[in-house]
């Protein structure tokens, strides 16, 4: 024994394994600094660290045969320690291996749980991808509150918490808008988080009485319905910010997830210190979230209030007026136009809450919406968003706002790239599930479309947008009637400010709730829909009017109409002038003009419409625009111009308005009917849908001349 030990001297073995120890601490030192900083995954070190192991024993080996002095030849006894070195090695590397592998099967576990759930998924809905180990879903907190209106406070504290684990790169959280739409303890776990693609749950309760608060939460293993972390904080609302930091960090800290130090500023940092003005955000936050849901004026107004009380308790709240900003842009896309004094009091909004908190991510997707919904400025909304996601990494609004830009755009493998990355993150959000569908419905993928809107319905069966989606697709893709009623019962809002808004196309004038019984030639059904209306306003009344003069006029009773139409032109006409570039004034006035026989007038207002919104500005809106100056060409005795325009729309990417099935059914185009040249544009394209049918995975439609076309731009309702 005293010459083995006399060679290990020698060969200075010790020696060597404590210089290797030391250069792999380093390296691992080295390495996981760097990681930290460029968010590398961890597969990385635990690679590093299994070739460091197996290094170990290649240096340990190679010193003991090539030492000092030498060795020729192997002894049993140093064969015996070889041996057993390696085989210890050996069974420490397996349970490495095991240790490092178990929650990886873990998670597998619940992936092929949301794999069995996912053989549901609407079809053309992005694979599911493995879920990582560092994933949450927040779910709504239980108010435990005496008064029951305290309901806000609760949905506010969830959400600022999830806000905050949104901002950490190495965490993937879900959006609100899909975790809301569980039970704050739900009975299953493992299939909340199967659905949500997460491994881990966060349930809490708040309760408010007075200037207390008690805040109760548990972090939960999905996998084991094991408890990981809970805690209960007892506080004074004037100190609430500091739980929903405190619980964000412990989290991250269970969960092992890297935190840069930007991270942990955003992460500490109290968006206010005003709790009266805390409680007022709160409130309009809730407002918000209704009226993202319901497109009612009211909910935005009330929003609207809140949000100003909020910076009128502290005029250096800067996510109220980043938030205030996105509330107003909202409303002024989805329910009727701001002034153009208006949108630069929002921008100032927007530019206030940056010089206060550059970094803020909420403040620079605002900027983005500005951009985009304002003023259709696609470049620097691109880079807002950009920048919103690099500060918050799980942003949705952010990560939706991309897909929706590059789809106007005409990038349609980029932006279904993008609305699947929202998915990730938001999987039962019914808004992208619905954008989702419609982009490929826009793309006259239907089948693939329909499911995600029928989904979306499912989640949310109150979903304006989604009926309207669902329906269009069966009435104008297969020319399914009863389909499309099923979609629209209950019947929608009316939302006519809405569909003013996106002009152009008969349907928006005559209505979602109505166009089902126009396009089965139940006129009288149809005006009977209109008795119904709302007429609250003077643009509801007016277009009430003008919808009924356009039902009329495509069941070909003109002559009826004269008087009414001859006293709604004036009124037109001072709109027009009051208003040259409204949309909806344009396409009211060419049906009155085009009612009183005044065709050339009628023609030259649809026209100036494609003028206002051409395809290169605004590819959606300029469908529309397109389509109502063929509709108008069409009844004006202009068949030569209605059916270019026609042969032109069913060369692009416009499925949600002018397909081969709409055409054969629908009687707004019997005026072309009879001209086989029309029959013969049917029988081309159908038979070019068919081709497409049968060549899966095709994104764009066939362009005039058989060739395709993939740099059409393309506009959404988002």
């Amino acid at each position: 024994m005293s010459d083995f030990l006399q060679r290990l001297h020698e060969r200075k073995l010790v020696q060597w394994a404590l210089a290797y120890v030391a250069f792999g601490f380093a390296l691992l030192q080295g390495v996981d600094i760097v990681a930290q900083r460029f968010a590398w995954p961890e597969s990385i070190e635990r690679a590093l660290i299994v070739v460091l192991a197996i290094g170990f024993f290649v240096a340990i080996v190679l010193a003991w045969y090539h030492g000092e002095r030498g060795a020729q030849r192997v002894s049993g006894v140093e064969l015996s320690i070889l041996a057993l070195l390696l085989a210890i090695g050996g069974g420490l590397l397996w349970r490495v291996s095991q240790r490092t592998a178990s929650p990886a099967a873990a998670s597998t576990s619940v992936a092929t749980d949301a794999a069995r759930s996912s053989s549901t998924l609407p079809a053309g809905s992005a694979a599911l991808p493995a879920i990582p180990e560092k994933s949450i879903a927040v779910l709504p907190f239980d108010n435990l509150s005496d008064d029951k209106a305290n309901a806000y406070f609760a949905e506010g504290m969830q959400d600022e918490i999830l806000t905050r684990l949104a901002g950490i790169a190495d965490l993937k959280v879900i959006s609100r808008t899909s975790t809301k739409r569980y039970e704050s303890k739900p009975d299953n776990l493992k299939v909340v988080a199967s659905e949500l693609g997460v491994v881990h749950i966060l349930e809490g309760s708040v309760q408010k009485a007075g200037d207390a608060v008690r805040v109760n939460v548990q972090l939960i293993d999905a996998r084991s319905d094991s408890h990981l972390w809970a805690q209960t904080f007892d506080r004074e609302i004037k100190n609430v910010f500091v739980v929903e930091s405190e619980i964000a960090q412990q989290i991250a800290d269970v969960l092992k997830a890297r935190i840069s130090p930007q991270e942990a500023q955003a992460l500490a940092k109290a968006p206010t210190e005003n709790p009266a003005a805390y409680d007022h955000f709160l409130r309009a936050e809730f407002q918000l979230h209704r009226a993202w849901s319901s497109f009612e004026d009211a909910d935005y107004s009330a929003a609207d209030g809140e949000f100003e009380q909020a910076i009128g308790l502290d005029p250096n709240f800067a996510l109220a007026y980043a938030r205030r900003a996105f509330n107003q842009l909202g409303r002024h896309w989805s329910y009727t136009r701001l002034s153009a004094q208006r949108l630069l009091e929002v921008r100032s909004w927007i530019e206030r809450a940056l010089a206060l908190a550059p970094d803020l991510a909420s403040a620079h997707s605002a900027l983005g919406f500005f951009y985009y919904w304002g003023s259709r400025d696609y470049e620097p909304a691109l880079a807002a968003f950009a920048r919103a996601v690099q500060l918050a990494p799980n942003s949705i609004d952010a990560l939706s706002g991309t897909g929706f830009i590059q789809r106007r755009l005409g990038q349609w493998p980029q932006a279904l790239d993008s609305l699947q990355r929202a998915l990730a993150i938001s999987p039962r959000d019914s808004l992208v599930l619905d954008e989702y569908g419609s982009t490929l419905m826009m793309l006259r993928r239907n089948a693939a479309g329909e499911p995600n809107m029928a989904k979306a319905l499912e989640l949310d069966p109150g979903d304006s947008n989604a009926k309207d989606f669902l329906m269009r697709s069966r009435l104008f893709g297969s020319g399914d009637v009863a389909g499309a009623r099923a979609a629209i019962d209950p019947p929608p809002a009316w939302r006519i400010p809405y569909h003013n808004l996106l002009a152009g196309d008969l349907f928006n004038l005559v209505n979602a709730r109505v166009y089902p019984d126009l396009f089965e030639r139940h006129f009288d059904a149809a005006l009977r829909q209109w008795d119904s209306a709302p007429h609250d306003s003077d643009e509801e009344r007016l277009t009430q009017r003008v919808a009924r003069v356009a039902i009329k006029l495509v069941a070909g009773e003109r002559a009826s109409l004269q008087a009414e139409c001859s006293s709604l032109q004036p009124v037109l006409l001072a709109q027009m002038k009051q208003q040259p570039d409204s949309l909806s004034a344009l396409q009211q006035t060419s049906w009155i003009e085009l009612c009183l026989g005044h065709n050339a007038e009628a023609i030259a207002a649809a026209q100036r419409a494609t003028q206002v919104l051409p395809l290169s500005k605004d590819a959606f809106f300029g469908v529309y625009q397109i389509e109502g100056l063929a509709e108008i060409d069409a009844h004006a005795g202009a068949p030569d111009e209605a059916l270019k325009l026609l042969d032109k729309l069913l060369a692009i990417p416009a499925g949600q308005s002018v397909t081969v099935e709409r055409l054969k059914g629908d009687p707004l185009w019997d005026p072309l009917r009879k001209d086989p040249r029309f029959e013969a544009l049917i029988k081309r394209y159908e038979a070019d849908r068919k081709h497409d049918n049968d060549r899966a995975g095709q994104l764009t439609p066939p362009a005039a001349g058989g060739q395709r076309s993939n740099d059409r731009p393309f506009f959404s309702n988002r």
